[in-house]
């Protein structure tokens, strides 16, 4: 492995030699049916040039569609696809010159490193001398031009997506569309080589599309994530945005332990909701009021933002209020998650870190959850 000194000068000159122009990618109502079923239904969105833009959900979502068709793999039924203004939706792929990787890495096993890397601009036609200049920047990029003369089957799964990101890479693609690439990788992998393809991305200024199950690597990642259900986006927004103000019930409990518990608006106000819930209790929500005193909801709060107090009798302090009983107490190794029962019978998640100052208090103790207006959140109520 180089140096620190000789792996920031091979990255230095690098960037000079691969660094390609990202380009605005436009999705103008993108639609794709399949017999009866409409498995991505009018997507709409533009993806800024330098831009790392995530498709988020789970699967059957239409993710992978939205991907193929901006591939150009799967054609498009309804809308347009723009790339810097121009219509893109009748090109075939290999004229689109969009960079791509796959889960599989689809590495050619008869090749080398260096060949598998130099494959796309051999097939463009490029000089030799080229090519060797624009495989070893990409190489170095991704920090294996010391393994340039070795084979697939001599890569660990870590190097092997390395190879793929490089050739991806290599010719200077306005865009690039990665599917699900760390998803064979096991954890701590994964995590390395998000903070690898994020350093590439800004470094080379790179338009990234990216399809991902994996809530934390789209937060970790992205620019701007879209949540995507049954063919629909639900929402789209910065990571921060989309899990600390989901607009209904389905992203939050997409992106991370969610507390929704139902009731109905009372007293909607200028800047502060009142919230009533099904046992009477009545909490705040800073935020505007659009909906009108009666309407029927559910309240959100992460679990992360709840402290519990070791009496059962909250103060009032400005501060949201329950009472409750410890049912259980799960150790999740940086934090303990606790499930307490209110009145009402409903369960309330609530994440205390595990440092040894923290109160930590055993199932069956009698407890009062706090927490701030200004994190709590009215949803409608779940889709009928």
């Amino acid at each position: 492995m180089p140096g620190a000194v000789g792996l920031a000068r091979a990255r230095e000159r690098a960037a000079a030699v691969t660094g390609p122009a990202g380009k605005a990618l436009e999705l103008q109502g993108l639609t794709k049916i399949y017999g009866s079923e409409t498995v991505v239904d009018r997507f709409e969105t533009r993806i800024e040039a330098g831009e790392f833009f995530s498709l988020l959900g789970p699967s059957g979502s239409g993710k992978t569609t939205t991907l193929m068709m901006v591939a150009g793999f799967a054609s498009i039924d309804a809308g347009r696809l723009l790339v810097d203004g121009v219509d893109l939706a009748a090109v075939p792929p290999e004229r689109r010159g969009f960079g791509m990787v796959f889960q599989n890495y689809a590495i050619f096993p008869h090749m080398d490193v260096f060949e598998n890397v130099a494959f796309p601009l051999r097939a463009r036609g490029m000089p030799k001398a080229l090519v060797r200049e624009r495989v070893a920047a990409a190489l170095d990029l991704v920090q294996l031009r010391h393994l340039s003369d070795r084979y697939a089957r001599q890569l660990s799964g870590g190097q092997q997506q390395r190879v793929a990101i490089a050739r991806a890479i290599v010719f200077q693609p306005p865009v690039v569309l990665m599917d699900e690439p760390l998803g064979a990788l096991d954890k701590n992998l994964r995590y390395d080589l998000q903070v690898e393809i994020k350093e590439i991305q800004r470094r080379l200024g790179m338009t990234v599309l990216y399809v991902t199950h994996d809530q934390e690597e789209a937060m970790n990642l992205s620019d701007r994530v879209a949540i995507m259900s049954r063919g629909r986006v639900e929402q789209i927004g910065a990571p921060r945005a989309v899990y600390e103000r989901p607009v209904n019930a389905f992203t939050a409990r997409f992106l991370g332990e969610a507390n929704l518990l139902p009731g109905r608006i009372v007293t909607p106000g200028p800047g502060r909701i009142a919230f009533q819930l099904e046992d009477g209790a009545v909490l705040h929500a800073d935020e505007a009021a659009t909906r009108g005193a009666g309407t029927e909801g559910q309240l959100f709060v992460r679990p992360e933002k709840l402290t519990l107090n070791p009496s059962a009798d909250p103060l009032r302090d400005g501060l949201n209020h329950l009472s409750g009983t410890v049912r259980r107490a799960s150790f999740l190794g940086s934090v303990v998650r606790y499930a307490v029962e209110t009145g009402s019978g409903a369960l309330v998640t609530a994440d205390a870190p595990n440092v040894a100052a923290h109160h930590h208090p055993e199932p069956g103790a009698r407890v009062a959850l706090a927490w701030s207006p200004a994190d709590t959140v009215i949803l409608p109520p779940d889709a009928a």
